[in-house]
Order: C-alpha cells, then structure tokens, then sequence
C-alpha cells in the first residue's frame, strides 16, 4: 500500500513530465499574444475553469484588462483582443460555439488544448499543445495514476502559473506592483 508521500512524488512526477513537451515556440507565441491584446477573456469548463479562473485573476494583477467568461463584467470583444480558451479534448460544444462567436466578432483566440486536430484547434488563431495522459488514455505508454483528467487541470494550474512568472519577467511587474492591484476588500 502507497502512501500520502509516494503519492505526491508520483503526481509531481508525472505534471513534470506533461510540462516538459510543451513547445517553447507556442509558449512565445501566447506571451507575445497576451502582451498586445486589448482586453483578455479566459473561458474553460469544469476543473479546467478552475485553473483558467486563477489565472485571469493574475491577469488582472499583473495590470491587463482580464476577466474570466460567466462573470457579470465581462465586456464585449472584438479586434485586437484576445480569447483564451483552455480545453483538453478540444470538443466542448458550448466552448466551442464560444470561440465561433468571438471570432465573428474580430478577436483572437488560443486555444491550450492536447488535441490541436480537434474543432477548437482547428478554429483558433493558434493552439498551445498540453498533452497530459489519463488513467484511460495513455501518452507514449505513459499512464497517470491520477483519475479521470486530474492530471491535465494540474498541469493546466502550473502552466498558467509559469506564464504568469515570464510575463512578469517581460513586463517589470513585481510581487509589490501585482499586490497593489489586488483587492483590499477582504
């Protein structure tokens, strides 16, 4: 029987494995795009919302007009903003009649996808590909022990929180200039 420790080293193990065949070049290319949009809107479902969540939060203290899709502020887009969709089949329908809609509507959208062949990689501007094994769906023979898609909304969390790091670099914003954007209603 494994316990609490082999377990957290096999989960740091295997996130470490899905973030090590991302591809630099996409990850540029998403910086350079976040960089110059007008307005962000990050969209994902389910525990992949999560993760899309606290990263438009970060968005917002780094200084970018962000917001996460469902909140009540959400503004229109258009031309020269930026839709990021964050969804590991690529398949979700109302995620993808999202994406069609923005993309009617002028603006540019990523997706962070494992499947870049799916509906939404092939309708976005560009796709990020995160390939993350499931206890179903092997990579390279690789399976997680992890159930059903964890492994994918962990490696999600942990990519989102590295572009925020790089941003950071690239833009001069600091732990203290990102705290002062942060609410003081708490």
């Amino acid at each position: 029987m494994e316990n609490f420790g082999d377990y957290t080293e096999k989960i740091v193990k295997e996130i470490a494995f899905v973030l090590s065949r991302i591809d630099e070049k996409q990850v540029d290319m998403l910086l350079n795009t976040i960089m110059k949009a007008k307005k962000i809107v990050v969209c994902g479902a389910g525990r992949v919302g999560m993760a899309a969540r606290g990263f438009a939060m970060r968005l917002g203290h780094m200084g970018y007009a962000a917001w996460m899709l469902g909140d009540a502020t959400v503004p229109s887009i258009g031309i020269g903003d930026l839709f990021l969709v964050a969804s590991g089949s690529g398949e979700t329908q109302t995620i993808y009649d999202l994406m069609l809609r923005a993309k009617e509507n002028g603006a540019t959208s990523v997706v962070v996808t494992g499947n870049p062949d799916s509906r939404m990689g092939r309708l976005a501007n560009m796709a990020v590909v995160m390939r993350a094994p499931s206890k179903t769906k092997p990579l390279n023979d690789f399976k997680s022990v992890q159930p059903m898609t964890t492994l994918n909304e962990q490696s999600l969390g942990i990519f989102f929180d590295a572009l925020v790091l790089c941003l950071m670099e690239r833009t001069g914003e600091t732990h203290d200039s990102m705290w002062a954007r942060h609410s003081n209603l708490e």
